[in-house]
């Protein structure tokens, strides 16, 4: 289901109100606001080309020249135009009531991914998540706090890092796993943590599934057999269709078994089709550039690599990708949509 899809599905869910009372994001630099900004790590892009179509041409720490698909999401559900990082020492009552994001660049379901960036890990954005909780109690009681979690909307966006961060580039897990084990590891972890989610009160909850990781700009450039092109590699994208599917059925398993009885709903989000979609028929989209990034060279540049001394792309409207790894803003807007 595309994101639109996905929500109206969500939104139908039989809670005791069908309103959405707020958003609130988990995962990784796909749906990460700033959060990287408060933290010790490297991880960050809280910096200058980041944001240069952002209002005010702010560099917030999303990953992208813009928005993301989540700001683009909650805007159409008319939440607010921006989730902001739950981190962010300023943000207002009223603005940690409509929801934030937790989600930290870098992050994945699998407990060492986060180590090797030193980011916020799935579990710990869970325990905010309840430090939340507490917050929002002290504020406006027990009774509304439980309203407005329950009539929230949640959104989980992790995994990539899990594969190209973690399995592909560290030999720890390759010792240990095949992909096909790897991938039931990895799903095992992301169910506790959408059990978790369901145990706190979350009842609408999209997931949405890996892109096409072999037309990431970076996976190209380092994985390529065939240095004259820059094709798609389909072995990591075929490692992604396997996940999906896998993660797909396993979260109807849940919507069957456990989720209804708590009158929730879980939901399935593609992401890759649609972004390999506009990689293969750029021009049907009006994109010119597909396999390389906006920013830099854009074959390996992504946080500290692509700063103000990186030469831009004139036009990032043209290019599905803004740096190695990410897209940018216009492909955000076409995924949403």
């Amino acid at each position: 289901a595309t994101a639109a899809a996905a929500n109206a599905k969500l939104a139908s869910s039989s809670s005791s109100s069908s309103s959405i009372s707020a958003i609130f994001i988990f995962g990784d630099s796909t749906v990460d606001p700033g959060n990287n900004n408060y933290i010790s790590t490297y991880f960050r892009s809280n910096f200058p080309p980041y944001g240069k179509d952002f209002l005010n041409h702010t560099s917030t720490g999303r990953f992208t020249n813009g928005r993301l698909a989540n700001d683009f999401i909650s805007q159409y559900i008319g939440i607010k135009d921006y989730v902001s990082p739950y981190l962010d020492p300023t943000l207002s009552i009223q603005e940690l009531i409509s929801g934030v994001s937790f989600a930290s660049a870098g992050s994945g379901f699998d407990p060492l991914t986060p180590t090797i960036s030193s980011v916020i890990s799935m579990w710990e954005q869970l325990e905010q998540f309840r430090e939340y909780k507490a917050k929002l109690e002290a504020a406006v009681g027990k009774d509304k706090t439980k309203e407005l979690i329950n009539n929230a909307i949640y959104f989980v966006s992790a995994g990539t890092n899990d594969f190209v961060v973690n399995y592909f580039t560290m030999p720890i897990r390759r010792r240990t796993y095949t992909i096909p084990t790897y991938t039931t590891f990895l799903l095992q972890h992301a169910r506790q943590f959408f059990q978790g989610l369901l145990d706190e009160g979350g009842r609408r909850i999209g997931v949405v599934g890996l892109p096409p990781m072999g037309c990431l700009p970076v996976v190209i450039t380092l994985y390529t057999d065939n240095h004259g092109t820059r094709d798609c590699i389909d072995y990591f994208s075929f490692v992604a269709r396997n996940y999906n599917e896998m993660l797909e059925k396993q979260l109807k398993n849940m919507q069957i078994h456990q989720v209804q009885q708590s009158r929730s709903r879980i939901a399935y989000m593609d992401i890759y089709g649609p972004l390999h979609d506009m990689i293969l028929l750029g021009s049907k989209y009006d994109f010119e550039e597909v396999s390389s990034g906006c920013c830099g060279t854009g074959l390996l540049e992504a946080a500290y690599l692509c700063n103000k001394e990186s030469r831009l792309c004139s036009d990032a409207n043209k290019f599905v990708f803004w740096d190695s790894i990410h897209p940018t803003q216009r492909s955000y807007f076409v995924m949403f949509q």
